[in-house]
C-alpha cells in the first residue's frame, strides 16, 4: 500500500464518470448509477455546492472520491467511494484519518464530524471505530434506498475535542431510564 494523496475535485467529469460507473456501492442508496445519473448530478452541483470534494489518488492514480456535505456548516458530515480494486487495503481509514485532519484543521472552526452508514456496512463501521470516531446512534428505517428497500443507519461522530486530544468523550447512552 503507498501513500495516498488528495487533491480537490474541479471539472473531470470523465473521470469521476469511470470511477462512479465501473463499481459497485453496494452500501449507498444507489448501488448502480448509470452515467445519465451521475451527469445529471454533476450539473445539478452535487460535488460542488454547499459540498468540497477530493480525490484519493495513489501515485497519479484516481482510486476514489471524498464528498464533504454542509462544509459551511459548523456540523459537516462526509461520504467515501473507493474503487473495488482499493477496498479492503487499508486506504479507507488513512481517507477518513484525512477527513478528520481537514475539517478541524480548517481556519472556521468545526464543532464535530458526523459519519452515517447502513448498519450492515461492517467495514466502514469498523474504520470509523478504528478512526477514533464514536458511535452515536443506531436508527431503524433511516436509511432509504433507491429501489424502495429500507436499511438501518447507523451515526458515527467525531467532536473537536476529542480530536485535539486524541481521545474519546463517552456518550450518556443510558443517562435516564426512559
Amino acid at each position: 500500500m503507498g501513500d495516498l494523496s488528495f487533491t480537490k475535485f474541479f471539472k473531470e467529469k470523465d473521470e469521476l464518470l469511470a470511477l462512479m460507473t465501473s463499481n459497485d456501492w453496494e452500501f449507498h442508496s444507489n448501488p448502480s448509477p448509470t452515467s445519465e445519473q451521475i451527469i445529471k448530478g454533476y450539473h445539478a452541483g452535487w460535488y460542488h455546492e454547499g459540498r468540497e470534494t477530493f480525490w484519493i489518488e495513489e501515485a497519479d492514480e484516481k482510486i476514489g472520491l471524498i464528498i464533504i456535505h454542509d462544509i459551511s456548516d459548523t456540523i459537516p458530515s462526509f461520504d467515501i467511494r473507493l474503487d473495488s480494486e482499493a477496498r479492503g487495503k487499508g486506504y479507507g481509514i488513512k481517507a477518513v484519518n484525512w477527513v478528520i485532519d481537514y475539517i478541524f484543521g480548517l481556519s472556521e472552526k468545526k464543532i464535530r464530524l458526523e459519519a452515517y452508514t447502513r448498519s450492515d456496512n461492517l467495514a466502514m463501521r469498523k474504520t470509523l471505530n478504528k478512526c477514533g470516531f464514536v458511535k452515536e446512534g443506531y436508527l431503524r428505517h433511516a436509511w432509504e434506498n433507491d429501489d424502495g428497500s429500507i436499511s438501518d443507519s447507523v451515526c458515527y461522530a467525531m467532536i473537536r475535542k476529542d480530536w485535539k486530544t486524541k481521545s474519546s468523550t463517552p456518550i450518556k447512552l443510558d443517562e435516564f431510564p426512559f
